[in-house]
């Protein structure tokens, strides 16, 4: 039996400090920290330059291994084979960053067919060359895959300095590995169907895009003899809105129906269960609006993962994950026995929050243009610093000061395409209908609205009469900070 070869000192530091690294969340200010004690450079450095000379630190560290014939996690034992281990994984994932990038590209516009993962091979070969077993080298590839996605998605798909949406990147990072993603890879890989997502916030802020980035960053595993990876992302991700379906056909739409099981049931219908990738999520949009009646049978997915088609006593298993969304208060509509506590706890693993877009512009007055360069550059296709300028100037002379935007990015996303057929923006005015008053003075003749919810709502609605925070105040007769207290609540 041979011995166990032994770190230095000065190694088991270095290495302790590569390990906090790579394990840390790519969106907080731990990881700056991190690769900033690597590499000896200020926290504050730009992340491309620190990141860089953190991996240079690693690199060097891991010829030094290779030299010294100690380039092998087998060779080590307890601690310091924690740490080797960490050095190696942090050398090849950052090695193939780009490869893993440019598949993602390709499996985009390929759809939902896996692509060839053309560098399986040199991944291999590396991975193994550390001393990996076959089975720890195809879960490792997968997991690298798996940490590329979410950060593209993450990164790409929800853009912004503001403080509240740095703390949703991290947030939505660690709803994918936990808050510690060296826990996820020993244990919870695949387990994370037992992690369910409330997603909280007013209607337009970016719910379903948030939801995307979760659905689409699941585990998939890498299928060695096919030379990639066994089901392609695209496809890992099923939205429903479950306002824009009617109340008789909500429980067909999610759990299926048999033949026969009502009229106009001419044959099987599978529900978005049935059709769930098991490596995926199922996204239920508007989940404040279904039925208590519903959500018992959503909550006998969650606690036994099974459901069963309208109309049939056969049961399925599903699983994936399951993210709800809403923009409704559900603690009020817990407290009117309209959502259920048994199913809300245990839909509830985390809650995240998505922040309002005129949150967003308080906390960085750069948010505005950053945001609006980002979506024109998807409507038109690429960059165009000259129609940004144009697009920006028009919502400036357009728009009174400290504007609501009571649609929050969806109401953005339409200003910029109506700037664009037009050349002009008559910004939306937050007038009631009838209707709408109507069920406002049914719900207070009935008890329903706190004076805090009154004031919220009344605050809002002279706000996006007058645009500015002391015209509310005048009109209210409150101090200026009770009322961007009611308005940011």
């Amino acid at each position: 039996m041979h011995m166990k070869k032994q770190l230095t000192n000065r190694e088991q530091q270095l290495l302790h400090k590569i390990r906090q690294s790579i394990t840390a969340n790519p969106f907080s200010r731990q990881r700056a920290v991190a690769d900033s004690r690597i590499s000896d450079l200020a926290p504050n450095t730009k992340p491309e330059k620190l990141l860089n000379a953190a991996i240079e630190v690693a690199r060097k560290s891991g010829h030094k291994f290779i030299h010294s014939n100690r380039a092998d996690v087998s060779l080590f034992d307890g601690r310091d084979r924690h740490l080797v281990d960490g050095l190696f994984l942090f050398i090849i994932f950052h090695s193939y960053r780009d490869q893993f990038d440019c598949h993602i590209r390709q499996q985009i516009k390929a759809g939902d067919e896996p692509v060839h993962l053309d560098f399986h091979a040199k991944i291999i070969k590396e991975l193994s060359g550390f001393g990996y077993s076959r089975q720890e080298v195809d879960r490792y590839i997968a997991v690298f895959f798996q940490m590329r996605r979410a950060f593209y998605f993450i990164n790409t798909t929800l853009p912004g300095k503001s403080l509240c949406m740095q703390h949703l990147r991290s947030r939505l990072w660690n709803n994918i590995f936990t808050h510690d993603i060296g826990l996820y890879v020993d244990l919870l890989w695949n387990r994370m169907e037992d992690f369910s997502t409330l997603l909280t916030g007013k209607t337009g802020t970016g719910k379903g895009v948030a939801a995307a980035a979760i659905g689409r960053s699941g585990f998939i595993p890498f299928d060695r003899k096919q030379e990639r990876f066994k089901e392609s992302f695209t496809r890992a991700f099923l939205a429903v809105n479950l306002s824009q379906i009617p109340d008789l056909l909500i429980e067909s739409e999610l759990f299926g129906h048999a033949r026969g099981s009502f009229t106009g049931a001419v044959k099987n219908h599978d529900g978005v269960f049935a059709r769930s990738s098991r490596h995926g999520a199922v996204f239920l949009d508007e989940i404040g609006e279904l039925s208590t009646r519903t959500q018992v049978k959503l909550l006998r997915i969650l606690q036994e993962r099974i459901f069963s088609p309208v109309g049939s006593s056969r049961t399925f298993h599903f699983s994936g994950r399951v993210i709800g969304a809403t923009n409704r208060d559900i603690d009020r509509l817990r407290q009117q026995k309209k959502f259920r506590d048994d199913f809300y706890f245990r839909l509830c693993s985390d809650t995240i929050t998505i922040p309002s877009l005129r949150r967003r512009i308080e906390e960085d007055a750069g948010e505005l243009e950053l945001l609006t360069d980002h979506l024109l550059t998807r409507i038109v296709g690429h960059p165009q610093p000259v129609l940004l300028q144009q697009v920006l100037d028009t919502l400036h002379t357009s728009l009174p000061q400290e504007y609501p935007w009571l649609g929050n990015v969806r109401e953005l996303e339409q200003s910029i395409r109506r700037i664009l057929l037009s050349g002009s923006y008559k910004p939306v005015t937050n007038s009631c209908r009838s209707d709408q008053y109507d069920t406002i003075i049914r719900d207070l003749d009935q008890g329903n609205w706190s004076m805090a919810q009154l004031s919220r709502w009344y605050c809002n609605h002279l706000y996006g009469k007058y645009g500015t925070y002391q015209q509310v105040a005048n009109k209210t007769g409150l101090d200026r900070r009770t009322v961007k207290k009611y308005l940011n609540s």
